[in-house]
């Protein structure tokens, strides 16, 4: 294979132009064609994974599908309320079931375990298969954002998403055609804050 011709302007652009919008930001009610999400999903295939493991699974949500998973996770939030004696909040419930609604594709985050490899490193291949779907969404113009909200960290829900032993539930990625005009802006610290150089 010829050594690819990057064009490290673009890159530098794509990556340092990555942002996440969120539901407030969504316009709603007009999809995104399914040919981007599955070059999203191509491109998270794509990411870095040692020994080929690729530990990442997606589940996505579309259409009918954002109903049923805004239902099932707004049920399962009103069941361990009522089993843990925890506060039972309306508006909680209605934000679970509404949330999904609003966006194009929701697609849930999933770490398949394999054994002999550190379990960090499986977390980071998926992050990193994430990283790329932010990086193709971004360069379409989309909004969209990495959450870690609701069935995320519920044992309860492990057994739906057909997870066992180390397996993981990291989330879910919401998509959608932005609302507003203005790209969000970047916030980070300088780097000579966060990085040492040792010469000798």
């Amino acid at each position: 294979m010829q050594k690819p011709d990057f064009n490290i302007e673009e890159v530098n652009k794509i990556i340092r132009g990555r942002r996440s919008m969120f539901v407030a930001q969504f316009k709603e009610n007009d999809p995104i064609d399914d040919i981007i999400i599955e070059e999203m999903l191509e491109n998270a295939r794509w990411a870095p994974t040692h020994k080929l493991t690729q530990p990442w699974r997606f589940i996505v949500y579309k259409g009918e599908g954002l109903k049923t998973f805004g239902k099932y996770q707004a049920d399962m939030y009103k069941m361990r309320a009522e089993k843990n004696g925890t506060p039972f909040l309306e508006a909680t419930y209605n934000k679970f079931i509404e949330n999904p609604q609003k966006a194009s594709h929701v697609i849930a985050i999933l770490m398949k375990r394999s054994e002999g490899i550190p379990l960090m490193e499986e977390i980071s291949a998926v992050a990193m298969a994430v990283q790329n779907m932010y990086l193709t969404a971004s360069a379409h113009g989309l909004a969209a954002y990495w959450g870690t909200g609701g069935p995320t960290f519920w044992p309860e829900a492990r057994e739906d998403f057909g997870l066992e032993g180390e397996d993981m539930l990291m989330g879910f990625f919401y998509v959608a055609k932005p609302a507003v005009e203005n790209w969000p802006v970047g916030k980070r610290d300088n780097m000579d804050e966060k990085v040492a150089w040792i010469t000798e």
